[in-house]
């Protein structure tokens, strides 16, 4: 099995997400990004849309985000947002 990314979803109030995922695909202020496992480290301008995660097991979440940042590092992926919920 290919290893997988602990990603965070969190806004200003509540943590909206958090687990294991083969990928996210997020939107950022220089377009859309696409995160696997081993991807390089980065710092990115969130845009407001849609953040796409693909847990390990298959199932798929979106969640909403408006404006904020993502950071990968070392397979973990932390997307803070000034407002996100599920969809």
């Amino acid at each position: 099995m290919a290893s997988a990314l602990n990603v965070s979803v969190v806004s200003a109030d509540h943590e909206v997400f958090s687990g294991d995922a083969t990928m996210v695909i997020a939107r950022t202020t220089e377009g859309e990004i696409g995160i696997l496992a081993g991807h390089e480290p980065m710092l990115a301008i969130l845009a407001s849309g849609q953040v796409r995660v693909t847990l390990v097991g298959g199932e798929k979440i979106v969640a909403e985000a408006a404006d904020g940042f993502l950071s990968v590092e070392n397979d973990t992926v932390t997307i803070v947002a000034r407002k996100a919920e599920l969809v």
